[in-house]
């Protein structure tokens, strides 16, 4: 089968996981490989993923071959396939916009964004790069807090005619007005905010239904983590959480069957520590109710690789908004945003979600079917 082309805003942490994989793969066999949710969707293995195009804004990236970039600081996860060949493709200077905050200039260089004094390209030149590469669907890994950004890209790629899958929380699949869009272009977006493949938001999830199908009362809870990526070094600039704060929020209240006060959630990046490097570590607390009002307790500490852990999971979202082009599919794809992404258009809890995301990939699931549960599950959450 033909590749997967795809284009790439943001060639950091995410993108270098994204990309080792892809080549780690493609040598694998189904029973070989280890770390995927989907080794085969619509035909197609995470090593038929080729990126034809990238955009960065760091000097020691732009100009560079993809390959060399994904390797390149202030990148720092964890390197499991180091033998990846010369791509062809070099790394194209992007928009900065809101991408670089100002408060990281006082850390090292070996830390922080380094921007190309290069010439920033117009809003026609990058869709003439996106339109040159020959690329299918843009992948969307800026910052957290890059709204404006994000945005100039998700543009770019309407103008350009590419799918988009947005892995940060700015809210573009689930803004009305963005996904309208896309739909009148018949162009398919998954987004918004990427769940990891078990990371502290989706085990969060998980024990907050488990709390309820258990019966137990949920009076209060946080979600702490850590980390020493650029991704917890841009968070520290309070203001730029808004968008994830919320995002990460929602998607443990939306499994929560009643809603918790804001006062009694706290669900969000808190702090950064370098020498962590991308290394994620979680605190979760739950505190609740049993049996005859006697209260219990939950901790709980996790740590993961934080880009590893989120790239099968754009390889299943690439995959998936492949598969609706070829099938003439277009607008929010419903089914995988729910299943792939912490804050999508609609709220399911993780069971739903798979199954939908099964039946999408399968075919079994059709648009007006899938219409209707949406609606159904809308007017669920206008009663609560």
């Amino acid at each position: 089968m033909s590749k997967i082309k795809i284009a790439i805003v943001g060639v950091g942490n995410c993108a270098s996981s994204l990309l080792q994989g892809i080549h780690y793969y493609r040598d694998k066999t189904a029973k070989e490989a280890v770390g995927l949710m989907h080794w085969d969707i619509g035909g197609y293995a995470p090593g038929d993923i080729e990126p034809v195009c990238a955009f960065d804004i760091d000097s020691r990236k732009v100009g560079t071959d993809l390959s060399n970039a994904i390797f390149s600081p202030p990148n720092c996860t964890v390197v499991f396939q180091r033998d990846i060949p010369a791509s062809g493709v070099t790394v194209s200077m992007g928009r900065v916009l809101d991408g670089n905050p100002v408060h990281m200039e006082q850390y090292k260089e070996g830390h922080r964004f380094v921007p190309s004094p290069l010439q920033e390209p117009s809003e026609d030149d990058v869709v003439s790069i996106l339109r040159d590469s020959g690329a299918e669907i843009l992948l969307n890994y800026l910052p957290v807090g890059s709204e404006e950004a994000a945005r100039f890209y998700a543009r770019c790629a309407l103008k350009a005619n590419l799918a988009f899958v947005n892995n940060m929380p700015v809210f573009i699949a689930s803004d009305k007005s963005w996904a309208r869009r896309f739909k009148e272009k018949n162009l398919p977006i998954i987004g918004d905010d990427i769940k990891a493949q078990l990371g502290a938001t989706i085990t969060h999830r998980t024990l907050t239904s488990l709390f309820k199908n258990r019966g137990v009362k949920l009076d209060r809870t946080y979600q702490l983590n850590t980390g020493g990526n650029t991704d917890f070094l841009n968070m520290l600039h309070r203001p730029r959480l808004q968008s994830k704060k919320i995002s990460k929020t929602e998607a443990v209240q939306s499994v929560a069957g009643e809603r918790l006060d804001d006062d009694n959630i706290h669900v969000g990046p808190s702090d950064y520590v370098p020498w962590q490097k991308d290394n994620k570590i979680c605190f979760i607390r739950m505190e609740g109710r049993l049996f005859g009002d006697v209260p219990m307790n939950l901790e709980l500490r996790l740590s993961v690789e934080d880009s590893p852990n989120s790239a099968g999971v754009a390889i299943d979202a690439l995959r998936c908004c492949k598969l609706a082009l070829t099938r003439g599919i277009g607008g929010v794809l419903y089914s995988p945003a729910a299943y792939l992404m912490k804050h999508p258009p609609v709220q399911f809890n993780d069971d739903e979600a798979y199954k939908m995301m099964e039946s999408f990939i399968n075919g079994t699931l059709g648009e007006d079917e899938e219409a209707g549960i949406i609606l159904k599950r809308q007017k669920k959450a206008a009663c609560i």
